[in-house]
């Protein structure tokens, strides 16, 4: 056993405490760690700006930790994993792989064949559990299916015994020798030079590497935890535990967030502290939310591209590419949309509640496709996250059994006194409507004209007026509804009747992105046989649950919004964008075309050679607000591959 020499694959698990792959790898003998960083295989979502920078930063902390406990990491940038693999391998004469499991679409693929090529090799393969608290596959319903609802899949899992967390990491490494095409993390091209100085203001407020989130979690549970349940639905300021980033790099283990939340919890029932117990539940249940995300990704691994529920598949949506460039720069005219999206611009980070609200417009009351705000999140959030940002896209836009009703438009005017009742977010990110008073603040298009002339508020040039009428958009959302289900109605009536006829989805016009197989080789035999293995969704899976939820009667209203806030994801997609809008993401996808055949096509017209049209926000840079960010994880029921061993991460609509 002490003679085993193992490569040590990073990804998204950038840690040294509580890391089941190096753990293992380091009983059994000599270790060889490696992060290979292979742009191409990334694809449509190749990271944005900010994204990387925090990567950066993190596989610096990384390496850094491993030199001090004997061994090098190996950075190693290139056109195929496999090969980069398989070189690690030969030149130090490795006999073993490991590394911890990965949830999203893309990754299960290739993985999988990653596996697959190795063991064919004679390479023993073994992955493990690093980024969740329990696998996907080990959570099912009565009948053995997959839950389609969270909180029958949370309630299951309260129930469920949890893997103790090892927190210790190793005291020391013995490092396997070998020669391979390495390269420094500057020379990985996480950054580019016209990125550093933007980026230089996120080192003042952020600071990635595992040891630093560790201290961020000590800090949140200690000082802010108790007031959670109060403080979280304050979008100005810090309110949440801003632990989202760190969990998707995989530098803070959940289970040990899980674990250390759950001895307060304990502590304060003792104690007969109900807010407490009440923070406690909130925060676990947004832990939840993040688990839930990848365990629908990963039994439904199409929630990439289509809806959950079959029949949004015929939602005619607006590819209206000036409204989505508004949207984007926030130049809506509804204030608390345009200040979310202008914090975003500027920082890479808006709070969960804004997140929610930001995007519940564009798809309710600009009817843009949900595909393309999934992407644009992806492209901007710090924090972005694939399975968190597909969850809270399908999740507001009524594409979830238990989602946001298709048919609710909420008025931003309504929030915007709920959540921001002093306006004063609104003041920070809109500089334009500094002197309107707080009357008017969210609704400034009904404010007298002596209001808004001491304002300096001119609507229509110093700020714009409302892109759409909130009347209108409910007119235009519920015509859109009907539309939908004629469509649906049509296809059916084709179907029974076996007509040629094809009903088209009506997303293909505006975002084509094919659908990845994930009907993998279940049977092959492999010599590696684990517990530990990571298992693979099968279509048929997918196939059992027919899921399609079609509305008795149709009904408009305006409500308050309620506190969903954690079923959603900060993380997140997004298309690409425009040289005037490349904030923090500085459009990825401007920069480096995807190579791989499933891309979103969105609109082209986001790219122009305009200059910037936002106004600086230096101060409001620097700014670093506290946000609750919830991913939700998925679990199958598929079966487990023969030949396999085997992150938290937020996206669009959650931020912890």
């Amino acid at each position: 056993m002490g003679g085993i020499k193992t490569v040590v694959w990073f990804r998204r698990d950038l840690r040294i405490e509580d890391n089941p792959a190096l753990a293992a790898a380091a009983r059994d003998g000599s270790v060889f760690p490696v992060y290979i960083w292979c742009p191409k295989e990334e694809g449509q979502f190749y990271p944005g700006r900010v994204s990387r920078w925090w990567l950066k930063q993190s596989l610096a902390h990384l390496e850094r930790s491993l030199k001090s406990l004997g061994a090098e990491l190996m950075l190693i940038k290139t056109d195929s994993t496999l090969a980069s693999l398989f070189e690690c391998i030969k030149a130090v004469g490795a006999t073993k792989v490991v590394f911890n499991h990965l949830y999203d679409p893309v990754s299960l693929v290739r993985d999988h064949n990653i596996k697959e090529k190795l063991v064919e090799l004679g390479i023993s393969v073994q992955s493990y559990n690093g980024d969740l608290l329990y696998e996907p596959w080990e959570v099912f319903d009565e009948s053995g299916q997959a839950f389609t609802t969270f909180e029958a899949y949370w309630n299951k899992c309260l129930h469920l015994q949890i893997e103790p967390v090892s927190l210790l990491p190793p005291w020391k490494l013995v490092p396997a020798t070998g020669t391979v095409n390495k390269c420094s993390i500057g020379e990985l091209g996480l950054e580019d030079e016209s990125e550093k100085s933007s980026n230089a203001l996120l080192g003042r407020a952020w600071f990635p590497g595992w040891s630093n989130a560790d201290k961020a979690l000590t800090e949140f549970v200690e000082q802010h935890l108790l007031e959670y349940s109060k403080n979280r639905l304050r979008v100005e300021g810090n309110s949440t535990s801003l632990l989202s980033p760190y969990l998707h790099h995989g530098e803070l283990s959940v289970r040990k967030v899980f674990q250390f939340v759950r001895m307060k919890q304990v502590l304060w029932t003792k104690e007969g502290n109900s807010v407490g117990e009440e923070s406690v539940t909130l925060f676990l249940k947004a832990i939840g939310l993040r688990e839930y995300s990848r365990y629908l990704c990963f039994n439904f691994p199409f929630t990439h591209e289509r809806s959950l529920l079959s029949n949004l598949k015929f939602f005619p949506w607006h590819a209206d590419q000036a409204h989505f460039k508004a949207w984007r720069q926030g130049r809506t005219g509804y204030p608390l949309v345009d200040a979310g999206m202008r914090e975003l611009w500027a920082t890479g980070w808006i709070h969960n509640q804004v997140r929610v609200i930001v995007s519940s417009f564009a798809v309710k009351v600009l009817l843009l496709p949900w595909k393309w705000g999934m992407k644009y999140f992806w492209d901007t959030l710090l924090d972005a996250d694939i399975e968190s940002d597909i969850l809270g896209w399908q999740f507001i836009s009524g594409s979830l059994p238990d989602g946001h009703e298709l048919e609710r438009l909420d008025s931003p005017e309504i929030q915007g006194s709920k959540f921001d009742p002093e306006g004063e977010y609104v003041r920070h990110w809109l500089p334009e409507l500094t002197r309107m008073p707080t009357e008017w603040i969210h609704h400034p298009w009904d404010a007298p004209c002596s209001v808004l002339k001491a304002s300096g508020v001119d609507l229509g040039l110093n700020y714009p007026k409302p892109i759409v009428g909130l009347d209108l958009a409910r007119e235009r959302l519920s015509e859109a509804i009907f539309k939908m289900w004629e469509i649906e109605a049509a296809a059916r009536v084709s179907n029974t009747n076996g007509a040629n006829e094809v009903v088209v989805d009506n997303s293909d016009g505006t975002e084509n992105l094919a659908i990845s197989t994930i009907a993998l080789k279940i049977n092959a035999p492999c010599p590696t046989v684990s517990s530990n293995d990571q298992r693979v969704p099968t279509i048929q899976n997918s196939k059992k649950h027919p899921l399609n939820r079609k509305r008795s009667k149709y009904v408009v209203e305006e409500k308050l919004l309620p506190d969903f806030s954690h079923k959603l994801n900060n993380g997140a997609g997004t298309p690409r964008i425009d040289e005037d809008v490349c904030s923090t993401a500085e459009s990825s996808s401007v920069k480096k075309q995807s190579t791989s055949r499933n891309s979103f096509s969105v609109p082209q017209s986001c790219f122009s050679s305009e200059g910037k049209s936002f106004p600086e926000y230096k101060s409001s840079a620097l700014k670093r607000p506290r946000q609750e960010q919830i991913d939700m994880e998925q679990s199958p029921s598929g079966d487990e591959v023969a030949c396999s061993d085997t992150r938290f991460g937020h996206g669009l609509l959650s931020s912890f």
